[in-house]
């Protein structure tokens, strides 16, 4: 399970990477150059560095989960990502009415799917919740070790134990 969280969290570091520095350090190159965003508003550049700047933050939090794939920062990372990725993806489906065909299937495949691995994390991370807990519950014991001295035993007790 860890393996199959970190793939799919490294294609949401890649894509958030990607378009987060390109908007924060080149925005009218990415203006100009991304497909579709020249169907939307004009340019703004105080809002494509606060757009890049938003999205390299929330990279910043996937790879936090990456690397360190616990159960909560796992969902905090896909709730952060989904809280952008859900509702782009809902403006786009809604705002198609200037969109060949093919930007169309772009928008609607590649941010429909961008918003379904955010909300697939989420998931990665509640499963993980219980492989987390269990050691917790149930912490292993060394039933070979006397009950006075459990920290030989690796019991985490120090001294006697009634």
């Amino acid at each position: 399970m860890t393996a199959v969280t970190r793939i799919v969290l490294a294609i949401l570091i890649a894509n958030e990477l990607v378009v987060g520095a390109w908007n924060q350090f080149w925005p009218e190159s990415f203006y100009e150059n991304f497909p579709t965003v020249s169907n939307d508003p004009p340019f703004s550049e105080h809002y494509a560095r606060d757009f890049g700047g938003a999205t390299l933050g929330i990279a910043a939090v996937l790879i936090a989960a990456f690397i360190l794939p616990r159960a909560a920062l796992v969902i905090t990372a896909g709730i952060a990502y989904s809280v952008f990725a859900i509702p782009h993806f809902v403006f786009h489906a809604e705002h198609l009415e200037h969109a060949s065909a093919a930007d169309a299937a772009f928008l609607l495949i590649g941010n429909g799917g961008a918003a379904l691995l955010g909300l697939f994390v989420i998931v990665l991370g509640v499963l993980r919740m219980g492989r987390d807990r269990a050691p917790l519950h149930d912490p292993p014991v060394d039933r070979s070790a006397g009950r006075r001295d459990r920290q030989r035993a690796g019991g985490g007790v120090r001294g006697t134990v009634p």
